[in-house]
């Protein structure tokens, strides 16, 4: 069995047993040339009984967007013998659904290279059942990649299994040794690059989905744009650079991601770093926002915020904040500015989102958009009216 660390140069919720027999771990400077290949390994997805959900949260965005992966299925015996675009997104995206794994396998004229976990539960755990699935894709000799807090290369059962048929066990959010890590200097004052965060006013809200998008269009529009994965399913997705910063100790956080930033600056020379939000700044069961603020030191946020979410993702009884306050905590905490908010339409009607659009704008007197419901082209002048300078051609009819 191979074992492999964070696949990514430079690391939302906090959180095995004994430790398996001693084994090589792969270089990660391999790992990256390994994910970034011209043609990336098969994957089915698991994702039972969450996916279009907040806890499927990481198959919701494979499914939307993979550069590391070619994605085959997903595993999800309630929607089983659905297109998992027509599902998510109303759109069909050919890439089908199966009640369970051995069914998956089966559709494929050759068994997958991969099994990713494409869940992120509360627990950051393993359930009984997930292990039995995750064992099951061993025996058919598919690696195994887990965006769980729980490193499943130090499960003795797993590692062995794996060990047995010679498959990898990737855990994304396995950081590299402490003495490795990188403490802050300062550095990232002296780049360049436009960078933009995008923030959020909660946890699983979609700001990893808008960050892609608004990274998609500026390079579709010539403005050559490096996106900073900062949680697991952004690394899995193919980020280049980037650090799985809640798996991070606390006082490598901001070094790290400002590493990861000064890497992209340095080997891309990019005119804009997007880097991916997570948590939400006014949280209190989150530290990340904090981190990303202080660590990328941006010249600017876009806002992610759910109008109907009525409390905090896992939190009952801790009711959602408004933008409003978001937007103040945040131009309070950091030296940056809020240029535009995007939003989470779950749960809102075709007329409601065209209403909540025109109300925030004027309310916040600020742009506002849905980066999937509405087109990439008002997500792209949301940046380049606040930042004339980036437009170097004609601004594009459609995206």
């Amino acid at each position: 069995m191979e074992i492999e660390t964070n696949a990514v140069d430079t690391t939302c919720r906090p959180l095995s047993p004994a430790q398996a027999p001693v084994i090589a771990r792969a270089d990660p400077t391999d790992a990256v040339a390994k994910f970034h290949a011209a043609s990336p390994p098969s994957a089915i997805v698991y994702c039972e009984g969450n996916f279009a959900k907040i806890d499927g949260k990481t198959a919701n965005g494979l499914v939307r967007h993979s550069e590391a992966y070619h994605i085959l299925s997903i595993i999800d015996s309630t929607l089983d013998g659905h297109d998992s675009g027509m599902v998510l997104d109303n759109a069909k995206n050919q890439i089908p659904i199966f009640g369970h794994l051995k069914a998956a396998v089966a559709s494929e004229a050759t068994i997958p290279d991969t099994l990713i976990y494409g869940m992120a539960p509360s627990t950051g755990r393993l359930s009984p059942s997930d292990r039995g699935v995750v064992l099951e894709a061993i025996g058919f000799g598919m690696n195994i990649v887990s965006g769980l807090h729980e490193y499943l290369s130090d499960d003795v059962e797993i590692a062995n299994a794996a060990s047995k048929r010679n498959v990898t066990i990737r855990d994304i959010r396995r950081p590299k040794p402490s003495k490795d890590m990188r403490l802050f200097d300062g550095s990232v004052a002296g780049i360049e690059a436009l960078r933009i965060a995008v923030l959020g006013t909660d946890c699983a809200i979609g700001k990893r989905t808008t960050a892609t998008v608004l990274a998609r269009a500026l390079n579709a529009k010539g403005i050559k744009t490096v996106l900073i994965g900062t949680g697991q399913t952004g690394l899995m997705q193919g980020a280049k650079y980037g650090v799985a910063l809640d798996a991070v100790p606390p006082q490598f956080c901001c070094g790290e991601l400002e590493g990861a930033v000064f890497a992209a600056s340095e080997a891309e020379q990019p005119d804009v770093i997007v880097i991916e939000g997570q948590g939400a700044l006014s949280h209190p069961a989150f530290c990340t926002s904090a981190f990303i603020l202080r660590g990328s030191q941006p010249d600017a946020v876009i806002l992610q915020h759910a109008p109907k979410r009525a409390h905090r993702c896992d939190f009952p009884n801790m009711p959602m904040p408004t933008a409003a306050d978001e937007i103040a905590l945040i131009e309070a905490f950091a030296d940056t500015k809020v240029i535009g908010v995007t939003l989470n339409h779950e749960s809102m009607t075709e007329a409601e989102i065209t209403d909540t659009i025109a109300i925030q704008s004027i309310e916040l007197g600020l742009p506002v958009t849905d980066a999937l419901s509405r087109p990439a082209i008002n997500l792209l002048t949301m940046v380049v009216n606040a930042y004339p300078g980036l437009q170097q051609k004609p601004l594009l009819t459609a995206i």
